[in-house]
């Protein structure tokens, strides 16, 4: 039973005229009674919980920052009136700070024998897969006096996507990759690149290009044009293990890192190139393989979106085998990791040569952008010490991404809202001198 704010007025009202004219036990139970026995009818009129049957349907996915409309319909088989206030209890993460006491908490009536159907708004505010807790309801009788309570488990589970915000850089790279493609009037020709067609000779084509076995069954000048390989292997790996999961900005490392392989995954599944994806620290967190280009990116949201950071030092041998199993020929490898320089020699380094051995490797990392706002602090002591720091940091960074392009590694180092863009255009630059 559940007592209401309208019995404690009703009791404090009582109380008055009991201390003012019969302050005595008699008193209190005169007045007192009758409330009493109107709680008592008031919680036997009030419908039953129990008996309830709850149904939910809605969104089952949704991106990080967008809206997820959760239905849960209400059946009252009884033959009282239901008067109650539920409650959709879902993790906290479910809705932005403060905005769940208005969110979850729905006003019902239902008549005997009928349904309502009540919707539940999520907002979330972090990745990974959000379950419903419980229902609790609370019945009211016709007086507002008294109340049943219950709760029931009405199980859901809504996945929430990484966003891809890096989406809005897609088209300016399609736009170079089909320059690359020879789609456009400029035709670029890079070591290991494929033959694609013949085409008439315009002024500024490269000579070298001619093909003079064509020009000389034609009346024309038939020049060669060439198209970037296709078919490749592209392995994105995922670093999963603590340093991904020190915040830069408002996001972890390894949000940053799932952003800029969404991007990269787009373009390269665009230029007919195969990507899977390892997502590793200790174990295996998430893997996607021989997937189309149509169910790339889908299976890909859908595999990160429950990878959470580990806090553990990542196994870098065990990284480094998992990679080499996935990769049976000639690949791109992308390891999306820090650039802490404790991990890198101690882990990564001693292990290039089996990397770079059969396949091209490309490490990025994730910078925060406070290093150069410390940089930039003058004017008191503090600040001082402040950019001394700052340059320090980046001087270790600066440091460890020589080592690793003097074991042949390709390096990127950028900021979260760079860092997408810059391993994209890293991409394009290795498919236009035929290096993938």
């Amino acid at each position: 039973m559940a007592l209401t704010g309208r019995t404690a007025l009703l009791a404090a009202l009582a109380a008055i005229p009991v201390g003012i004219f019969a302050p005595s036990w008699s008193g209190i139970l005169a007045m007192n009674a009758p409330l009493t026995v109107a709680i008592m009818c008031d919680y036997a009129l009030a419908a039953p919980v129990r008996k309830l049957k709850f149904t939910r349907s809605g969104d089952t996915s949704v991106r990080l920052g967008e809206a997820a409309e959760i239905q849960l319909t209400v059946t009252n088989p009884s033959h009282r009136r239901l008067r109650a206030q539920l409650r959709d209890a879902w993790p906290p993460s479910s809705w932005p700070a403060d905005a769940e006491q208005g969110a979850s908490r729905h006003e019902l009536t239902i008549p005997a024998g009928e349904r309502r159907r009540v919707t539940t708004v999520l907002r979330p505010t972090r990745r990974g897969d959000r379950r419903s807790q419980r229902i609790t309801i609370r019945s009211y009788g016709p007086l507002g006096l008294a109340a049943r309570q219950g709760n029931h488990e009405v199980p859901w589970t809504v996945r929430v996507l990484p966003p891809f915000t890096s989406r809005k850089h897609l088209p300016s790279r399609l736009a170079r990759l089909r320059e690359l493609d020879g789609r456009t009037s400029v035709l670029t020709r890079g070591e290991g690149t494929e033959f694609d067609s013949l085409r008439d000779y315009v002024p500024g084509d490269d000579t070298r290009s001619i093909d003079w076995r064509a020009t000389a069954r034609q009346t024309t000048v038939a020049v060669r044009t060439w198209r970037p390989e296709r078919d490749r292997h592209i392995l994105v790996v995922l670093d999963t293990g603590r340093t991904s999961a020190g915040r830069v900005g408002d996001v972890p490392r390894l949000d940053a890192a799932m952003d800029a392989a969404l991007l990269l995954a787009a373009l390269a599944s665009r230029a007919g190139d195969r990507v899977d994806l390892l997502a590793y620290d200790r174990r295996v967190r998430a893997q996607v393989q021989r997937r189309s280009a149509d169910e790339l990116l889908p299976a890909l949201v859908n595999a990160m979106a429950p990878v959470e950071p580990e806090l553990v030092e990542t196994d870098a041998r065990g990284l480094s085998a998992a990679a080499l199993h996935s990769t049976p020929r000639r690949s791109l490898i992308v390891l999306l990791t820090s650039l802490d320089a404790a991990p890198i020699e101690e882990g990564l380094l001693p292990l290039l040569p089996r990397l770079t051995q059969r396949h091209s490797v490309l490490v990025a990392a994730v910078a925060d952008p406070q290093v150069e706002r410390m940089k930039a602090s003058r004017g008191s002591v503090e600040a001082v010490y402040e950019a001394a720091a700052g340059t320090q940091a980046e001087e270790r960074r600066r440091r460890t991404a020589e080592q690793l392009k003097r074991h042949g590694v390709m390096v990127v180092d950028a900021t979260p809202d760079e860092l997408a863009p810059a391993l994209a255009d890293a991409y394009l630059a290795l498919k236009a001198a035929g290096r993938l």
